[in-house]
């Protein structure tokens, strides 16, 4: 799946040539190349707060696939394009759907608080789970799935990829943002059936 998206460039290139410069965070083209080329593994554990302060970490999605995004609650294009794009996707499957976990993480969490989130999730799709946290445990989980940010004034500048992961929570591929619902399930759809034996 990673390899049939090169329009992933976009993601990290709308974020200009300043990102290689923040230090001591990798760069968005380092971060870029790890993800199109799987050259580091993706993923791992994280222990954050839902929309309803409850703990949650990864273990809690185990059973399902989940479909991961960072962003955060402010972002004024990408973020909610991509959750629209999320919803209808799970939509359209119907009941097959109930298989599919969405998850939002914010990278913004000194605003995006657990009633922040609860007041945005719903908006998209009543099965989003929205997650915030430290911004030390935001910092982890972000640079485990390799998501580049950093903070400008009151935005946040971030890539913008949106995460697969099999019902073991490992790490599948991505998709670019912009990716539509149907191209979504074009990919999706082939990993609802029952594993082979």
């Amino acid at each position: 799946m990673r390899r049939r998206f090169p329009a992933c460039l976009i993601g990290l290139a709308l974020l200009g040539p300043a990102c290689a410069e923040e230090a001591p965070q990798r760069s968005a083209a380092e971060l870029m190349d790890v993800l199109m080329w799987n050259r580091e593994p993706v993923g791992g554990p994280f222990a954050l707060i839902d929309q309803d302060g409850r703990p949650r970490t990864d273990a809690d999605f185990r059973g399902r696939l989940v479909i991961l995004t960072f962003g955060y609650t402010g972002c004024p294009d990408v973020c909610p394009t991509d959750l629209m794009a999320i919803a209808q996707a799970l939509d359209r499957l119907g009941a097959a759907g109930d298989a599919i976990q969405p998850v939002f993480v914010t990278l913004d969490p000194a605003r995006d608080t657990s009633a922040t989130l609860a007041e945005f999730v719903p908006s998209f799709h009543p099965r989003l789970i929205g997650l915030t946290g430290s911004e030390a445990a935001i910092r982890q989980t972000a640079d485990a799935f390799k998501v580049f940010y950093r903070r400008e004034e009151n935005t946040i500048e971030h890539s913008a990829f949106v995460y697969l992961l099999d019902r073991e929570g490992r790490y599948l591929g991505f998709f670019p943002p912009g990716t539509s619902a149907e191209r979504m399930l074009t990919i999706i759809r082939p990993h609802l059936l029952p594993p082979q034996r």
